[in-house]
């Protein structure tokens, strides 16, 4: 790959209050779960700032899927981290996760969710808007990523694996997959666009990270039965939930019913009522572990389980993604290496397709009137180049109107 120069937005590192601000706006405004994410921020940082260039902005959404953890929140990370470094990592992460996790908090504390013909039908526009965002970026990843019938073909056969299996295996097995088709059906392609990303992450400190990510696992159920510490059994079990997760953040929700509601440390009418808070609300839906944190019968709760469980449910993924950051860009850059990342980038673009139906149009577009919404918001994101607020308010106007027109 013929390496070119670094755009300027990257190579100049701004302030930190530019990436939270940037990052507080997504997390106030970002509906519709991590494939959804994914969108707005390519809308933010590849379309609209120009920050990154969509092959990088690929391999960013690439090692996010391929690792555990929560996939938007590290590819929001990452950006911080190329914006601003540490600091700015820990910016974006705090304005992406603050609002959905205070809003979780408050719902815990008596917050009642929407009630009414006006409450669902906006809750339910909400979920239309996904539709919207996901399809806008399926349409222009598609474009840049699989431009032959090779690539194409990886993009198609990725999405009927998830789509046939629908397991969480599928996704991770979907991108080796693509990989290994790729070194056998893209080396022939034009050299991927942009070049070397600086990520200001050491290999030193990639393999630390690495070794306190499995240490932590491996270390936390052991010290959990020699030493009776208070909290340190929700903090193994948020540790576990987040550490074990492939694919984002709905996968978590089966792990984290195991940890929490099988012991007897949440009801299951608590634990359903905060599934479905979470839904509601814009930002990562990792930031149920708030709302857990603070209901769990077990102590601490409140307000400081609530942030133990933030932190102790994000701290694996944002571990093993710094541990493999340092040596992403080596393994990117080898002739093999990126006919294989072809693949992947296109078995991605299948994995967005594959979510696009399930669970995203299966569990939002139920009637022509449902579809009419979605299709106004995708003409308003990509032909008007409407901001994504736009969409989510004519979205939820509309999903309203829907409900009290119903019969």
């Amino acid at each position: 790959m013929t390496e070119t120069a670094v755009p300027p937005a990257i190579a100049r590192p701004r302030g930190l209050r530019e990436v939270f601000l940037i990052f507080l706006r997504l997390g106030l405004t970002s509906f519709g779960g991590p494939i959804a994410h994914i969108g707005y921020f390519r809308n933010e940082f590849v379309l609209r700032r120009r920050w990154l260039d969509e092959a990088h902005y690929a391999d960013i959404v690439a090692l996010a899927q391929f690792t555990p953890g929560p996939a938007s929140s590290k590819v929001g990370l990452t950006i911080g981290l190329m914006r601003a470094g540490y600091w700015g990592a820990l910016a974006a992460w705090t304005g992406f996760t603050l609002p959905s996790a205070i809003a979780l908090v408050l719902f815990a504390y008596g917050a009642k969710l929407l009630s009414g013909p006006t409450g669902a039908g906006l809750l339910h526009g909400l979920k239309l808007v996904a539709v919207a965002i996901v399809a806008q970026a399926i349409s222009g990843m598609a474009r840049t990523l699989c431009p032959d019938r090779e690539r194409a073909s990886i993009a198609v056969v990725a999405a009927l694996i998830v789509l046939l299996t629908g397991s969480s295996a599928a996704q991770i097995a979907a991108i080796l997959l693509g990989g290994v088709a790729g070194l056998w059906l893209c080396r022939g392609a034009p050299p991927a666009s942009g070049g070397h990303i600086a990520v200001p992450v050491s290999r030193g400190v990639g393999i630390a990270a690495l070794a306190a990510y499995f240490l932590l696992l491996a270390g936390l159920p052991l010290l959990n039965r020699v030493n009776h510490v208070p909290g340190l059994p929700l903090v193994e079990a948020f540790y576990r939930s987040g550490a074990l997760v492939f694919g984002g953040g709905h996968v978590v929700l089966p792990l984290l019913r195991e940890a929490f509601v099988t012991p007897g440390w949440v009801g299951d009418d608590a634990f359903l009522a905060g599934y479905g808070a979470a839904q509601a609300v814009p930002g990562p839906l990792f930031t149920f572990a708030a709302y857990l944190g603070t209901v769990v019968n077990a102590w601490p709760n409140g307000v400081v389980g609530a942030a133990l469980g933030l932190v102790s449910i994000f701290v694996p993924g944002v571990l093993i993604h710094l541990g493999t950051l340092p040596f992403w860009e080596e393994f990117r850059r080898r002739t093999v290496a990126q006919a294989s990342m072809r693949g992947v980038n296109a078995s991605v673009v299948g994995l967005l397709g594959a979510a696009l139906y399930n669970p995203i149009w299966t569990s939002s577009v139920q009637s022509p009137g449902d579809f009419a919404v979605a299709l106004v918001g995708f003409v308003l994101l990509t032909v008007w180049r409407a901001p994504p607020l736009v969409a989510v308010l004519v979205s939820a106007l509309g999903g309203i109107a829907l409900a009290h027109t119903a019969p």
